[in-house]
């Protein structure tokens, strides 16, 4: 008996001893730490972990995370969204007739869209709930990352499999496997294999902790000037629809050439507390009626001029009004000189007291409204130079089209630059559309709508949407009494491409014309702009 007890103690003794030398802390801290009880100690443990306590990624509920189970489309790109700090977008217009407004990832798929990271499986439909193959990852996350891809040279033995990675999917893969992002195993990367719910949390977290990435994501981008426009609503209708977005520059309608140089004054003083208490400067604008003929007159009198620029001058000095915006439209061509001596005069008036001169000026397609528009000789006395890229079809054309394409702007952004630098450019995006309509018998015409009014007709299923991926918009048609209608709609996916494009200049800030016009979800869709476009991960 002693024997055997002795035999027995010295069995224990080696097991407890073996226990202590094969014993895992970590496995045993995990198992008493993680945050599912169905993932085990493996090549993903520390990513599930690290993403879940960010609240980046969730389980399937029960404390459950089901780590092999294959990831969908939807899933995947919220995922992107949340690691970029990306906002959630509830767009009035889906782009995919799949993509109900009542999903939860319908604020997700949104904004990945809107900035170009994500595609639909054809023009209409985006399959959410398909699987997303590991290829199809490389390249969704290729885009995330902005990386600049080429097609790869001297990768023949970079997988065994690598015959079945499809031409679209290899740069992709390749540039993600020398970035150490994205690997295979056993010297496969099984292209067309889902990529599980692990593995994504791998990607994102690699992503997430690589050198000077996370810091990016987490850093507020510099602010831009945003300008936004008062436009027939009253102080306190302007002051609530500021509080809405996040305009930081306002221009209030307040001023507008009189008689002899005098100033029709609109002021309201209380506009600029309130603005100030916020951070937020006041520009004031500066009309002139189209008035062609008071125009010429004030310009072409050195009295006159003189005049009118001392009062503006006065107003802003004893009002602490932060600068001014010159609107002047419908300006002869001939005026052009005097235009441009008119607005060194006032910069310097204004300059000596410390306010800004801003100068709205139309795309230059080489008609006679912009002829007195000289673009360099502004830019040397002004301090910024506002772009306003609407009315491309304006409320007396006679042909129907969009007010602000893609490509119109395009063109007339790029025109202004050649003339203007960056740092001095703010472009000014539309905040409204029109209703074009005709008959059989009667010549076309249009009416004015905010995007409110067009968000409305939309959701009443009156009309269906087509993105027409060039003019960089939807298009709709519908019949109403008789008569057919036209829509190039603006949304946050017209306007985010038009800020992009702005973005891609570094040009000095926006303008919105006009407050009110919008519907709410737009500013999360720029903001997304700004962010997305101040991420450079190399």
């Amino acid at each position: 008996m002693n024997r055997l007890y002795a035999i027995g103690r010295t069995m224990v003794a080696f097991i407890l001893l073996f226990t202590v030398f094969n014993h895992n802390p970590r496995a045993s801290a995990a198992g008493t730490q993680l945050p599912f009880d169905d993932i085990s100690d493996n090549f993903a443990t520390e990513a599930i972990v690290h993403l879940t306590k960010l609240n980046l990624i969730n389980g399937t509920g029960n404390r459950k995370f089901e780590p092999y189970k294959a990831i969908s489309r939807a899933e995947f790109i919220a995922l992107v969204d949340r690691l970029l700090a990306i906002t959630p977008v509830s767009s009035a217009i889906s782009p995919f007739s799949d993509v109900p407004k009542t999903a939860w990832y319908y604020e997700w798929v949104q904004p990945a869209v809107q900035l170009g990271i994500v595609q639909g499986t054809s023009p209409s439909r985006f399959e959410p709930d398909r699987s997303v193959t590991r290829e199809e990852a490389s390249v969704l996350m290729t885009r995330a990352l902005k990386q600049k891809v080429g097609i790869p040279i001297d990768v023949d033995t970079l997988y065994l499999d690598q015959d079945l990675i499809e031409a679209w999917a290899l740069p992709s893969v390749y540039h993600l496997h020398q970035l150490g992002l994205m690997e295979g195993a056993s010297g496969n990367f099984r292209p067309q294999a889902p990529i599980s719910r692990q593995e994504a949390a791998v990607l994102l977290n690699r992503v997430l902790t690589r050198s000077g990435w996370s810091e990016q994501i987490h850093a507020t981008p510099a602010p831009k000037i945003q300008l936004g426009w008062q436009y027939g609503q009253t102080t306190k209708q302007f002051e609530q629809q500021i509080t809405q977005s996040h305009v930081n520059t306002l221009s209030p309608r307040w001023f507008f050439l009189g008689k002899a140089g005098t100033v029709e004054n609109q002021i309201d003083p209380s506009l600029l507390p309130w603005a100030h208490k916020l951070g937020k400067k006041v520009w004031a604008m500066v009309g002139n009626h189209s008035d062609q003929l008071l125009t010429h007159q004030m310009l072409s009198s050195t009295d006159q001029r003189k005049t009118f620029i001392q009062n503006l001058s006065d107003i802003v000095r004893n009002n602490g009004i932060d600068g001014l915006n010159i609107d002047f439209e419908n300006v002869r061509p001939e005026d052009r000189n005097y235009f441009t001596l008119f607005v060194a005069e006032l910069a310097k008036q204004l300059h000596a007291i410390r306010a800004v001169l801003s100068v709205n000026v139309s795309p230059d397609f080489g008609s006679d409204w912009t002829e007195v528009f000289d673009y360099a000789e502004l830019e040397k006395y002004a301090d910024y130079i506002v772009l306003m890229a609407y009315d491309e079809h304006w409320g007396g054309d006679a042909e129907a089209g969009s007010v602000s394409s893609l490509p119109w702007l395009q063109k007339g952004l790029e025109t202004l630059m050649t003339q203007v630098p960056a740092s001095k450019v703010i472009l000014a995006l539309p905040l409204y559309t029109r209703d074009w309509y005709s008959n059989a018998t009667s010549m076309t015409s249009s009416a004015e709508w905010s995007l409110l009014q067009q968000n409305s007709l939309v959701q009443s299923h009156v009309i269906k949407p087509v993105w027409n991926d060039y003019l960089g918009q939807y298009y709709a048609s519908y019949r109403s009494q008789n008569m057919q209608h036209q829509l190039w709609l603006e949304d946050g996916r017209s306007l985010t491409l038009k800020a992009l494009l702005g973005e891609k200049n570094s040009i000095a800030g926006y303008g919105y014309w006009y407050m009110g016009g919008e519907s709410i979800d737009i500013w999360a869709s720029l903001r997304n702009v700004m962010k997305f476009s101040s991420y450079h991960f190399s």
